[in-house]
């Protein structure tokens, strides 16, 4: 499990290094801002924890950013 993750931050590093090479800085600081909402996400359904309503806000609200930033 161990090597799942390190193998999938490293491929997350390079492909954080491609984007910001090609000029494509806006996606991929969209994409590293949602890391926080990952682990709520996991916790919720691989280990069926509780979210309280602060992380639905969060949640709601990173969503929120990110269409509108999808929309210009």
């Amino acid at each position: 499990m161990h090597f799942l993750t390190g193998a999938g931050a490293a491929l997350a590093l390079i492909l954080y290094l491609l984007a910001t090479q090609r000029q494509m800085l806006a996606v991929a600081v969209v994409l590293a801002s949602l890391y926080p909402a990952l682990p709520v996400i996991l916790g919720r359904t691989v280990l069926h924890e509780q979210v309280d309503r602060r992380q639905v806000a969060g949640l709601l609200g990173a969503a929120a950013a990110t269409v509108l930033l999808a929309l210009g």
